[in-house]
Parts: C-alpha cells; sequence; structure tokens
C-alpha cells in the first residue's frame, strides 16, 4: 500500500467509526449470518453449492460471513472460484481473504487458495486481509506466525457505516494460538470497532476468548445456539460479537445439513 493509500485508509478507518458510534441506536435492522460452508460438501459428504447457497438465501441475510472456503483449491470444489460462485447463486457482492494461497498444480493454472470470505447486500466500500498468529496445517514444520485470512470489510448497510470482520480461529485442543489471535485481533479492531464473526473452534465461555468480551458482546442470548456437528450439535463454536451500541433483536440457529457446521443468524439494531 503506497503512503498516499495508507493515508486514505486511516482516514476512512477513523470517520466509519466515528459514524458507527454516532449513528448507534436508531433502530435500524440488519441481518448478519455466519456459515463455515466445508467449502460446499453437506454432512452426506456430497458436494453441492448449490445447496450452500440455497441454505444461505433461505435465511435473507444483509452480510455474511463464510469461513472454509475455496478457490480454485482442487477437486473437493472442482477448482471453482467458490466466493464468485456464491455471490453469483445469493445476488450478493463478495470479498475473500485467503488464509493459504498456493502454487497452481499445473503451469498456468489459478493459484490455489482458501480462506474467508464475505457476502454483502450492499457494496463492499473498503477491504482488508489482515495478519493473525497461525499455525500452518500446509507445513509439516510450521511454528506460529504472523499469516493472512482474517478479513476486515467496510459497509453501508441502508446507507450506515458498518466495520464487519470474519475469522476462523486455530482448531486444535491446545488454547496458545487461540490466545494469540484473540490479542492480534483486538488491536487491528482497535481503532475501527465493529461486528466480529466466525468459527471460533471452542466454546463461547474458554478461557482464551475472554479478552474480546471486555468490548464486545454475544449476540446470542440464553441457551442453545449449538451450531457443531450440523447433524447432532454439540457446541456453539460459531459466534456473533457486536459492539457497543448495537441491540440483539433475536438469533437462531437454521436446520440445514449443507455443511458440517450450521449457520448462526443474529439480527441486530443500532
Amino acid at each position: 500500500m503506497s503512503r498516499i493509500a495508507g493515508v486514505l485508509a486511516a482516514l476512512v478507518l477513523l470517520l466509519a467509526g466515528t459514524a458507527l458510534t454516532a449513528n448507534a441506536g436508531t433502530g435500524s435492522a440488519l441481518r448478519i449470518m455466519n456459515f463455515n460452508i466445508r467449502a460446499g460438501t453437506g454432512m452426506d459428504g456430497t458436494f453441492d453449492l448449490d445447496r450452500t447457497a440455497a441454505a444461505i438465501n433461505a435465511e435473507h441475510p444483509d452480510v455474511v460471513g463464510l469461513e472454509e472456503v475455496d478457490r480454485h483449491w482442487d477437486n473437493r470444489s472442482r477448482f471453482l472460484d467458490e466466493p464468485a460462485e456464491l455471490a453469483r447463486r445469493t445476488g450478493m457482492h463478495p470479498y475473500f481473504a485467503p488464509i493459504y494461497s498456493l502454487d497452481p498444480k499445473e503451469p498456468g493454472a489459478p493459484r490455489r487458495e482458501f480462506g474467508v470470505a464475505v457476502l454483502s447486500r450492499s457494496p463492499i466500500l473498503h477491504a482488508r486481509n489482515r495478519d493473525i498468529t497461525r499455525l500452518s496445517t500446509q507445513d509439516p514444520n510450521a511454528k506460529p506466525t504472523p499469516a493472512p485470512g482474517f478479513a476486515q470489510v467496510l459497509l453501508a448497510p441502508r446507507g450506515r457505516p458498518l466495520w464487519l470482520y470474519v475469522t476462523h480461529l486455530d482448531f486444535r485442543p491446545e488454547p496458545t494460538v487461540r490466545r494469540a489471535q484473540v490479542a492480534d485481533m483486538r488491536r487491528i479492531m482497535h481503532p475501527a470497532p465493529g461486528v466480529l464473526l466466525g468459527d471460533f473452534n471452542t466454546d463461547p465461555d474458554a478461557a482464551e476468548l475472554r479478552p474480546l468480551h471486555t468490548t464486545l458482546r454475544d449476540a446470542w442470548r440464553g441457551p442453545g445456539g449449538l451450531t457443531y456437528p450440523a447433524d447432532e450439535p454439540k457446541r456453539r463454536i460459531d459466534q456473533v460479537l457486536i459492539p457497543p451500541g448495537f441491540g440483539r433483536a433475536g438469533s437462531h440457529v437454521p436446520d440445514t445439513l449443507a455443511a458440517d457446521h450450521r449457520p448462526v443468524v443474529a439480527d441486530l439494531v443500532r
């Protein structure tokens, strides 16, 4: 990024964050959805991106965060550009933030990428793929190191600015990497607070997530909200966290087997 572009981005951050706070509480409804799509493969082991899109369309969301998204990755998803295909099937605007971007298997083919994505009913005004600590699954000798795949986007649903962040945290039972990821995300979100959603790969009351709850609160209220595994959910690892100024109008977990996770949907007001 050039120096001028960096200054402009900083100004956008400042103005959007100020507008978000100033406009809070006017009662505008916003439907947020998060969905780990397993690259379009359902609980039956069948790849079916139409089914994935149908699960999204059934909820009529304003914004969707997606995890485990392929772009030209391999045969499991038919080497499709899934962000573009889902955007076409839902009529939404896409942004893709790869975690991994690998050389193609054949010369001249597109890069093989896997990561998180955003689908938005309103245009995406600004987007960045931010680094957080990761322990790569592609390198057997990997050590925790900063790597991409934390999506930061600026939207203006109903004409009002909104920062949205999509994450996919480390899946290992040992929480050290997730703890570092939480610290990284808090640093990135500090100048531009917004809605944080994703697959956290741990339960909402996990100790490593507590720092997030000092500035964000869970959009889910009460018991339930279980999302994983989709056929017999036992854990609530897919979450939507909201900043001050947002109210919770309701939330639910759609009953779908389009992936190995069920999506979570939160209706917010501000």
